[in-house]
């Protein structure tokens, strides 16, 4: 039996997801039209011996409860949020919550970042630990563009046995091009390092009389687990070529989406025209002269009018875009309005397609010289755009009624 662990971190993180984190918290954000983690969880569930999967994280039990209840409903697989009682760190909420995970002895578990978006190879995973009896943790990697691999957890593996022999978390200069992907199989054994580091913790708590800021029990799984644990033979990499993407900015939705999209491709029954590869929701309504398409994910109770065009783009539940406006790169808000005539549009920040491995540049909101840096269009939710207005790298906070063309500002 093996069990998935998938970390979600809470409400305080996620704030460069923000306005889009404002209403929904980030792991439920939807991409291709199911929520972030449910991605994780469907391919968890696609593993027969995979029978239960927790998710753990500091947001509050009653914002969870009820995608819970949905995932179990549609994956008939025992599913259950463990909420941490104070924000404990990547590692910290694994090693409190280790009694539910040991529970009815799993072989080993997978343990999932939240904010991630793959084609997660988890059978080819399980496979290549199977062949490590002495591994502890296995780690996915892939390869990453020597300039951007600093940004990531960096990790040198011996060529003939992949055991990682050197890991360091977001290093200062260059080590390797290739990058943690934050998808593990775990052994149970792993708790018995992870009680010496928390005792650590501990004793440099008590020693610092707690004047070190952190909670006593926060734990970072990176730095105090697998950075100690490179070069003892217990820590290995399958390094795969699969797609593979963090979620850390809203213009990195529009990216996510696109691949999901393509990996799980859905045909609309709805009568406009279609570029694929588009998700339209069963309950959206399209007028069929709208063009949408491609990388487009429409919500659940959406009205698109006649006349509209819109590409690249996500539109959340219950939003209406009016006749002939003009939607790309941009995240439409919940019942947000989009006038006729209207045109809102971002610039998108995908990886460079000139450099192979290049990943997502998560460019922080302002340049250097305090100008807004060119981005997706974020319109929050309850945003009204009047008619016949041009909205351009913008970022609209939510319940915001526009009177005037923007470009290149944060409506506040």
């Amino acid at each position: 039996m093996l069990k998935a662990v998938i970390l979600i971190g809470g409400p305080q993180k996620g704030t460069r997801f923000r306005p889009l984190s404002l209403d929904t918290p980030k792991p439920l954000f939807p991409i291709a039209g199911l929520p972030l983690i449910q991605h994780h969880i469907a391919a968890c569930v696609k593993l027969e011996e995979c029978k239960e999967i927790l998710i753990i994280g500091s947001y509050t039990t009653t914002t969870m409860a009820q995608f819970v209840s949905d995932m179990q409903k549609e994956y008939k697989i025992i599913i259950r949020y463990l909420q941490e009682f104070t924000p404990l760190g990547t590692g910290g909420g694994l090693y409190h919550f280790r009694d539910q995970i040991r529970a009815g002895n799993p072989t080993a578990f997978f343990l999932l970042n939240g904010d991630v978006c793959a084609d997660f190879p988890l059978k080819e995973l399980w496979t290549f630990y199977e062949k490590t009896p002495q591994a502890l943790i296995t780690i996915m990697g892939t390869e990453a563009t020597r300039q951007q691999s600093v940004h990531y957890g960096c990790m040198v593996r011996e060529p003939t046995s992949n055991s990682v022999t050197h890991y360091v978390e977001k290093p200062n200069s260059y080590i390797s091009t290739l990058i943690n992907c934050g998808v593990y199989v775990c052994s149970l054994q792993i708790f018995h390092t992870m009680a010496e580091a928390f005792q650590k913790k501990q004793e440099g708590f008590y020693s610092g009389n707690g004047q070190n800021g952190a909670h006593p029990g926060y734990m970072s799984w990176e730095q105090d687990v697998l950075a100690p644990l490179a070069g003892t033979n217990k820590v290995y990499a399958l390094q795969v070529t699969n797609w593979w993407s963090q979620v850390k900015t809203a213009g990195s939705a529009i990216y996510a989406n696109r691949h999901y999209l393509e990996l799980h491709p859905s045909t609309p029954t709805t009568a406009c025209h279609i570029l694929p590869d588009v998700y339209i929701h069963p309950t959206a309504t399209v007028h069929s002269s709208a063009v949408i398409g491609p990388n487009v994910s429409i919500g659940a109770g959406v009205k698109i009018e006649a006349g509209v065009r819109i590409k690249e783009s996500i539109v959340l539940n219950n939003a209406t875009v009016h006749e002939h406006a003009l939607v790309m790169y941009t995240v439409v808000g919940q019942e947000a309005s989009v006038g006729e005539w209207s045109r809102v549009e971002g610039t998108p920040s995908d990886p460079d397609p000139n450099k192979p491995f290049a990943k997502m540049d998560n460019t922080p909101l302002f340049n250097s010289d305090g100008r807004l840096n060119p981005s997706i269009t974020i319109l929050g939710a309850g945003v009204v755009v009047p008619a016949e207005m041009i909205l351009l790298n913008s970022i609209v906070l939510p319940h915001k009624h526009l009177t005037r063309s923007f470009k290149h500002e944060i409506i506040l």
